[in-house]
């Protein structure tokens, strides 16, 4: 009976089809395909195309894109306002509650892992973070790059600093809050917490190339950015006073081109280093994804076996073009 009535919850939890990877292996023209195979809809869970104004550094999906298939949680906030994946998680979670109810196939995709984390399986709770201590710390931070709050951090949390690298200001500053409000090590509070939610009935399916092959897909991207105006969007943002110190601004991309167009970076170097932190960014993408036993791995061009395995889960839609 227990077994039974264990069944019974599992059945009536809703279900949601994942799609993720690293950054320009081939996820939007995959994702577009199965969302119109199987009659669904987008949820995005990449955590630089939830800002306004910020598209070509972010490939966001086209104008075209998004007539063919809705989409959602894109262009939700400007560039400098406050978003985390604790806020992500209880918006994409009501998305997709929606969506089931009202019959939809709700389709989560992204390279974010922490999104995804937070979305499929929670965070800790840190309590309430105090504005004066998180204004303190950016102030410190500023001085001097962050460097004597990532020491104090390895002295607190090593853990946790073990994790981030020096530069990281936003996420170091993130574990010191945490530290200052509750008392205890963020790590220490990811321990506890065990990341146990399971809201969601959940078929994760990961897209993956030859390092390779992925690494002159991203270099042929960087390139097609330049090509579409990705300098003139960063002059333009800036321009309109989102400043440099934000964390939107410091994502690949916006970063290299403010490297040009505020302290004197040459534009070949700045294309240069984009391409080379892009790959090194993909790299920790697949180390991220590559720790979930969950995920079914599958090269993008598979689009008949993803759709295959995605119906079944789904129980056996009806082809939608049919």
């Amino acid at each position: 009976m227990e077994a039974t009535n264990r069944e019974r919850m599992q059945a009536e939890k809703p279900k949601v089809i994942a799609v993720m990877g690293p950054t320009a292996v081939g996820k939007t023209g995959l994702v577009l395909q199965l969302a119109k195979d199987l009659g669904g809809e987008i949820v995005n869970a990449d955590s630089m195309q939830i800002y306004r104004f910020m598209d070509i550094g972010t490939a966001k999906p086209t104008a075209a894109e998004r007539a063919a298939v809705v989409h959602h949680l894109l262009d939700i906030v400007d560039p400098d306002q406050d978003f985390d994946a604790s806020l992500y998680s209880q918006l994409a979670r009501k998305t997709i509650k929606k969506l089931v109810e009202e019959g939809r196939v709700a389709i989560a995709v992204g390279g974010t892992g922490l999104y995804f984390k937070a979305l499929f399986h929670g965070l800790f709770p840190s309590g309430h973070i105090d504005q004066v201590v998180r204004q303190r710390l950016r102030r410190e931070g500023e001085r001097d790059d962050g460097e004597k709050l990532y020491q104090r951090l390895k002295k607190i949390d090593p853990s946790t600093a073990a994790r981030l690298h020096a530069n990281d200001l936003f996420r170091i500053i993130r574990a010191l809050e945490v530290w200052e409000c509750t008392g205890k090590p963020m790590s220490v509070l990811q321990k506890e917490h065990g990341f146990r939610e399971n809201p969601f009935i959940t078929l994760k399916i990961g897209l993956e190339l030859p390092r390779s092959q992925l690494y002159e897909q991203i270099n042929s991207r960087v390139e097609k950015m330049m090509e579409l105006g990705l300098l003139s969007e960063v002059r333009e943002l800036l321009g309109q006073g989102y400043g440099p110190h934000l964390k939107s601004m410091q994502a690949l991309g916006y970063r290299h081109m403010v490297q040009h167009l505020i302290n004197g970076m040459k534009i070949a170097e700045a294309i240069r280093t984009m391409k080379r932190d892009t790959r090194q960014y993909a790299k920790r993408q697949m180390t991220w994804f590559g720790g979930d036993q969950e995920i079914k791995w599958f090269h993008p061009q598979e689009v008949e076996e993803i759709t295959r395995l995605a119906r079944e889960f789904m129980g056996g839609l009806e082809d939608s073009n049919s």
